[in-house]
């Protein structure tokens, strides 16, 4: 087999995200390395999407199905299933490039077909199982069943099709530790234990470096107060609030503090990807500016000039707001904020995250980060002993946040110092694009070298069994 490898990734939504960074990052990556690289995916915005996937530099194919995502704000899962095997069928069409193997990407639907009619090995990159991200908040150990008796009876078709589904790929990676040790514990029908292959950046990207200072992305968001950065997804789950409520609460510590370095001068910037078709962005989004309200904090909220999307009617009115909103972020403000000499630390709200990019990013440029002391981040962030900490790693409580947030802008120049190096030196070691690169171009290989496909023919006619009932539950629902 050529050492050259025709790889085929498939990926739900390619928006923006921490999920949908990896999988751009590792195509680039497998790229450099000489690989051809399509992308595939259900959903591809020009207008909400990483600069990579827009300008030509990978190459990708949005293939829009008929299906919505939720019906009546439900379903999501189901209507998943359907989006996929939609763009499936694409994949194995006569017409469509054949591919030495596939990586699929957080959704297995599309496994057992691709392997049964297209001939072609597998590799899946777990997450984390969406069983128990559909049951609420994960803790380690345990997973909460939550919903009526009618959405556990609807869970249950949904959870074998992802079990089944997952056990039939050729090689199965994780994204750390943390989620290989939960698939594990939750997929007991699946023997092996996945690979754990850290997500990696593009170092080069996060490199400090001189924006054009009439661009008024950059200048909408500059500024020389003293800035605490949030980046993630508005999603309910990812926390933020907790972002909001420790900022508040330590710009009272440090106003009643005579010693403070920064008395009333802090700024927030709670920043990431939003989706106004997704009710739960619109509902987070609405959540935090009433948690700012609630907190006396002043607030703002902007898109990039590139952006289409209506921003929500609030009273706005504050030029230097003490709560700056930024929705869907650019490239360039992303690096703006995270490289700022202005720049305190990274707050990294989400709990038992599966592994979490936002720290890693922030390590990148010598950032301190503030996370949860659970899940990804407690692999890629230091807490220890000074002389060897990259980050704080605290319970998801306001005021043990607020409490470490004192020793972060307490930090002296030479102890922030320190830490950039050890952070800079953590990261460009173990999360590096390259890094991650040779790990999947490894696993690929190993995979498109197992030879032709065998399938059990029972097991394959039971999945196809499943799938007519989903396809005709799909049609009557959007009829």
């Amino acid at each position: 087999m050529s050492a050259k490898l025709r790889i085929a990734f498939i990926h739900p939504d390619l928006g923006i995200g921490g999920a949908e960074r990896l999988v751009v990052d590792a195509a680039l990556g497998l790229q450099k390395l000489g690989h051809e690289v399509d992308i595939y995916t259900s959903h591809h915005d020009p207008n909400h999407c990483f600069d990579e996937t827009r300008d030509g530099t990978l190459k990708v194919h949005g293939i829009e199905p008929p299906f919505p995502r939720a019906y009546r704000g439900k379903f999501h899962i189901f209507f998943s299933h359907a989006r996929q095997l939609h763009l499936t069928r694409h994949l194995l069409r006569s017409t469509t490039p054949k591919y030495d193997v596939y990586f699929v990407d957080q959704l297995s639907t599309c496994v057992p077909l691709l392997r049964a009619l297209g001939h072609t090995r597998v590799v899946f990159y777990c997450h984390f199982p969406d069983k128990l991200l559909a049951d609420g908040a994960y803790v380690e150990g345990q997973a909460r069943r939550k919903g009526s008796l009618l959405k556990r009876v609807y869970r249950l078709p949904m959870d074998w099709l992802e079990e089944f589904t997952t056990r039939q790929a050729d090689v199965i990676l994780a994204n750390s530790k943390f989620t290989a040790r939960v698939f594990k514990m939750h997929f007991a029908s699946i023997r092996s234990t996945p690979k754990v292959v850290y997500p990696g950046i593009n170092l080069s990207a996060y490199e400090a470096t001189s924006f054009d200072t009439q661009d008024q992305d950059i200048l909408d968001i500059a500024s020389d107060r003293p800035t605490l950065l949030s980046l993630n997804r508005f999603e309910r789950k990812k926390n933020a609030a907790l972002a909001v409520d420790a900022f508040a609460l330590l710009r009272k510590k440090l106003a009643s503090s005579a010693a403070s370095p920064h008395p009333g001068k802090l700024r927030l910037v709670v920043a990431g990807g939003y989706d106004p078709r997704l009710e739960d962005n619109m509902m987070t989004l609405v959540a935090l500016i009433d948690r700012a309200k609630a907190n006396s904090l002043s607030f703002n909220l902007i898109t990039p000039s590139s952006s289409r999307i209506n921003i929500p009617p609030f009273d706005t009115t504050s030029t230097e707001p003490d709560v700056l909103f930024l929705l869907n972020f650019t490239t360039a403000q992303r690096s703006a904020l995270l490289s700022a000499p202005s720049t305190l630390a990274l707050l990294y709200t989400p709990m038992n995250e599966h592994f979490g990019i936002g720290p890693v990013e922030a390590m990148v440029c010598g950032l301190p980060v503030l996370a949860c002391n659970g899940g990804g981040p407690t692999e890629s962030v230091v807490d220890g002993p000074a002389e060897e900490r990259t980050g704080w790693l605290r319970p998801p409580e306001p005021e043990v946040w607020a409490e470490a947030l004192t020793e972060v802008v307490g930090l002296s120049a030479e102890d922030r110092q320190a830490l950039a190096v050890r952070a800079k030196k953590r990261a460009a070691e173990n999360f590096g694009m390259e890094a991650m690169a040779k790990g999947l171009e490894g696993t690929l290989k190993e995979a498109a070298a197992m030879g032709p496909v065998v399938m059990n023919s029972s097991l394959v006619m039971l999945f196809y069994a499943f799938l007519a009932v989903l396809a005709a539950l799909a049609v009557r629902l959007c009829s």
